[in-house]
């Protein structure tokens, strides 16, 4: 009898079991951002509140949503603790962090781009170890609300392309309250949006978006430019350019501008032919059939 209790059930196919499960999924990721966010930002600051909040609240909506409605593991949103996930996650950090790398990299080899170095010396190892394990942390609580339960339950019913267009432009709608925001900004992030989405189709799993979100995250700050509107200061340099802001993306940091958006392209292709290893869909379970 217990063991039928914790049998996994597969999400209703029914309009109204649906619209349940999404709406319970989204309250829960708008109450924890509203309050968890709020209280940690209260006693620890702003960087711990949009880090440690960002997961706590992917967390817990995917976490009560599973258990509450299919009595799943958590593991199954594609967060499997394995070797191929392991493999999946290091293909996403190299591909994310070499492809920011070098779309900053080129405009330094062809003279449009300076790093150049503060009066102040503001770099500590320590400050540098915490930003890139505070951006981990946000990348993998982005990914588990913006790629979780509720757009993998989207996937399996209404299919992928119906689904990733709509949570991509919600994802690129997010950032638009950041610092400097621009139309292009915004939808270079809601393109980014669907390489993720793409990511998770690729690799049925979020071990792969995860990466390639922490790599590209975590090189940006690295150069001494913004990231989504964000000033994060691990190093001794910031960076100059010398190309018009519609390029570079001005204040807004390289997402803002059309080098970004090459880049960007690059990588679904560069994704297309990424030794990837495919995992098993426990929510999208048709992602599994084969074509």
């Amino acid at each position: 009898m217990n063991q039928a209790s914790e049998t996994p059930r597969e999400p209703l196919s029914t309009p109204v079991g649906i619209i349940i499960r999404l709406a319970f999924f989204v309250a829960a990721v708008l109450i924890g951002l509203l309050f968890l966010t709020s209280l940690l930002s209260a006693i620890f600051g702003t960087v711990v509140a949009g880090t440690i909040g960002l997961c706590a609240t992917g967390l817990l909506a995917n976490f009560l949503t599973m258990r509450i409605f299919d009595r799943r593991p958590f593991t199954d949103i594609g967060l499997q603790p394995n070797n191929a996930g392991l493999r999946n996650l290091l293909i996403g950090i190299l591909f994310g962090g070499g492809a920011a790398a070098l779309m900053l990299l080129a405009p330094i080899l062809a003279g449009t781009g300076h790093l150049v170095g503060r009066s102040e010396d503001s770099f500590t190892w320590p400050t540098l170890f915490f930003y890139l394990a505070a951006l981990l942390v946000a990348a993998v609580g982005e990914e588990m609300i913006f790629r979780g339960y509720a757009f993998q339950l989207l996937v399996e019913k209404i299919g992928p392309f119906a689904t990733i267009l709509p949570v991509s432009i919600i994802f690129g709608l997010a950032h638009n309250a950041n610092p400097h925001a621009t139309g292009l900004g915004v939808a270079n992030t809601a393109f980014w949006g669907v390489l993720l989405g793409y990511a998770f189709l690729r690799a049925r799993d979020l071990w792969l978006p995860i990466g390639l979100h922490y790599g590209w995250n975590a090189v940006l700050p690295l150069f001494g430019v913004n990231l989504s509107g964000l000033t994060i200061d691990v190093t001794r340099y910031t960076y100059r350019w010398d190309l018009r802001p519609l390029w570079s993306g001005g204040e807004y940091g390289p997402e803002g501008g059309l080098l970004a958006t090459i880049f960007i392209i690059t990588l679904f292709w560069a994704l297309r032919k990424a030794p990837v290893k495919p995992q098993t869909a426990a929510i999208a379970v048709s992602l599994n059939e084969p074509e």
